[in-house]
């Protein structure tokens, strides 16, 4: 197969240049909230628009649920102060929903990946004012880049915001899988009691293989804090080596070959970016490759993997189970197969809503990364290169091991 960089496509070698941002002239609103969908806008200058999820009665008690409607990044207080008009919706879905209705004035999107307003192509054609886009997070899969590049509109996220959050999730998805924790809690949760069912299919990680398809900043992380468990062989596939020292450190080996790399792996996690080279590349194909029995945890993106091989590799037996927090759409429909698929020997199923990097530390990291990105933008000040994914001239470098 054709090897692509983690955290950079084929076309994230061109390096663009940031330009000053366009002057403003403020005017008035009313302040307004547009009800159903948990909408506000208030003063204007520019419009700035976000869309974050809803957090109901939840992010009413906890403030620091930062990335919710109801919060709002803790910017909005901010921004009305400069003069800007600012609408945060978790409304998203079609031509008559808040963001689509809006995003045809704004100059500034912000948006997430828990609950991503996707910008297509013909949005973005519609868009006439949208100078910038920012990922209140990481990732841009939820964005058309290549229409961003062509319409100068510049792409930041918050990088490295929430590494050490996903990476913590990605131990806990691969323990929950390998100890069969699941359906050991349904079980007690259904007043059962047979210990034989549930260590039929428990194992230790210690002794195991485990490979990470992604070494970059999540990925690396697993590997750091997969060394204490004394695994038998920690592996990954990059398409670029680690540094000497830093697979050192960490005793990693890399596998070149993405078939020859998960036919090694007890336990196989996916920490790299979702573009067009990684989009569909755990497939039915690449499955058969795989140990028979072997663990998957995916925290990167859903669309990595096929959704129908996956659940028809755990029904069979090939996977043993599954395990992370991204789906292919989001919010998953009630029918996803992903939501209820199981393996008939007692493998487990450990899918969650997308909640790994919204943790509330990683919220107080994104919302304050949102925050410089705008100060930035507004006071045409460089932005921090780390962040940069298109530029005003396209494509940013990127540095090594993004996701």
């Amino acid at each position: 197969m054709t090897m692509l960089r983690f955290g950079l496509s084929q076309s994230h070698i061109r390096r663009g240049l940031l330009s000053s941002a366009s002057s403003r002239s403020p005017r008035l609103l009313n302040s307004t909230r547009l009800a159903p969908s948990l909408s506000y806008q208030s003063i204007a200058g520019m419009k700035v628009l976000a869309v974050l999820y809803s957090g109901g009665e939840a992010a009413q008690q906890e403030p620091r649920l930062l990335g919710t409607t109801e919060n709002q990044l803790g910017i909005r207080e901010w921004l009305e102060k400069k003069g800007h008009e600012f609408i945060v919706t978790d409304d998203k879905e079609g031509p008559n929903s808040v963001f689509q209705k809006n995003i045809v004035d704004a100059e500034v999107l912000i948006t997430t990946p828990f609950h991503p307003g996707y910008l297509t192509r013909d949005l973005i054609d519609k868009a006439k004012n949208l100078k910038i886009c920012i990922t209140a997070g990481v990732g841009s899969d939820h964005i058309d880049l290549n229409a961003a590049v062509e319409k100068g509109i510049e792409v930041l996220e918050v990088s490295g915001s929430n590494v050490v959050s996903v990476a913590e999730h990605v131990i806990m998805s691969i323990l929950l899988l390998v100890r069969n924790f699941v359906p050991a809690h349904e079980m007690i949760e259904r007043g059962d009691w047979q210990v034989s069912q549930i260590a039929r299919a428990a194992y230790d990680l210690e002794g195991k293989v485990v490979g990470t398809i992604g070494a970059g900043r999540i990925g690396y992380r697993v590997l750091q804090r997969l060394v204490p468990f004394n695994c038998k062989e920690l592996l990954y596939y990059d398409y670029a080596a680690l540094p000497e020292e830093a697979a050192k450190a960490v005793n990693a080996r890399r596998i070149e070959d993405l078939k020859e790399f998960v036919s090694k792996c007890d336990v196989v996690t996916v920490n790299c970016p979702l573009h067009e080279g990684t989009r569909g590349l755990v497939n039915e194909e690449l499955l058969k490759h795989f140990k028979k029995g072997a663990w998957l945890v995916n925290t990167a993106r859903g669309a990595i993997c096929d959704k129908d091989a996956v659940a028809a590799a755990l029904k069979s037996g090939q996977l043993f189970g599954y395990s992370g927090d991204v789906w292919n759409v989001q919010p998953a429909p009630k029918d996803h197969p992903w939501r209820t698929m199981k393996n008939p020997l007692g493998g487990g199923n450990g899918m969650v809503p997308h909640y790994s990097g919204t943790t509330l530390d990683a919220q107080a990291r994104y919302a304050a990364g949102t925050k410089s990105i705008l100060e930035n933008y507004l006071e045409n000040k460089p932005q921090e290169p780390q962040n940069i994914i298109v530029g005003k001239k396209g494509y940013e470098t990127k540095a090594y091991g993004q996701r």
